[in-house]
């Protein structure tokens, strides 16, 4: 009888092998990584993977190189910093929402600032973390990202709920700035800040030197400022830079 028994054992098992070989495999989440610190990318690509239901299909640096691979990869999540060089996350952010409406954007930032979650809120982003935020928490937020939920942080989502969720419009930003720039102004307001001058900034964009001129002019009209150190304080009044990235970077800005 215990032999009996342990003949039907294996018969079931190996007709359960033969089943699992059959069966389609999981389809995995698809997530783009940006993030301009490659240790961070890699500990964020061992964390997220480790469950096996998230694939990373590519890492960006850039925010500009997060533009491109998003377009070409097609992903269905993308976790991105906010602070980057030559173009930031929330104009990535934004430009990427634009080409791929259906793609969710999980932003991972050191800051929790209120002028940084409400410029992240605008530009369409679905959740919000902190990067002191477990492995296991960025891949529960990105599964929920998946399902069509936002994920915040607690302190991110207690704010949100106090000045934008429960605003008397439904609309919240409860401080919108009197001056609204435009995707490329804010391009190139980043790339002056960042102390790049006009002929760099010109093969950065694909545009000309009198182009660049021409937007330079009209940014610091509508800002009402006239100087490369006051378009860099307001860059970084407003999150469109790190305060640490202009001492990254070489030259003055004043060259042409």
């Amino acid at each position: 009888m215990i032999q009996a028994n342990s003949t039907l054992r294996k018969k079931y098992l190996n007709r359960s092998s033969r089943i699992g070989v059959m069966l389609p495999a999981m389809k995995r989440i698809t997530v783009l990584l940006v993030d301009d610190h490659t240790i961070i990318r890699q500990g964020l690509r061992l964390l997220i993977e480790a469950d096996g239901d998230i694939e990373i299909v590519g890492e960006a640096k850039t925010g500009r190189e997060a533009v491109q691979m998003a377009t070409t990869l097609r992903p269905e999540i993308i976790v991105m910093d906010i602070a980057m060089p030559l173009l930031n996350g929330l104009q990535a952010t934004r430009q990427i929402l634009k080409t791929l409406p259906l793609t969710r954007i999980l932003i991972l930032s050191a800051h929790s600032d209120p002028e940084y979650i409400e410029q992240v809120v605008k530009v369409g982003a679905m959740g919000y973390l902190v990067k002191q935020s477990s492995g296991e928490i960025v891949a529960d937020a990105i599964r929920q990202l998946h399902k069509g939920k936002s994920f915040f942080s607690a302190s991110i989502a207690k704010y949100l709920k106090k000045d934008f969720l429960d605003s008397p419009d439904g609309i919240g930003l409860r401080k919108k700035s009197a001056t609204e720039l435009t995707t490329r102004e804010s391009e190139l307001l980043q790339l002056i800040a960042e102390g790049h001058v006009n002929k760099q900034i010109a093969g950065e964009l694909g545009i000309s030197i009198k182009t660049v001129e021409k937007h330079r002019q009209q940014l610091m009209n509508k800002l009402n400022i006239h100087d490369i150190a006051g378009l860099t304080r307001f860059a970084i009044s407003t999150g469109i830079i790190e305060n640490s990235i202009q001492s990254t970077t070489t030259g003055s800005g004043a060259g042409v």
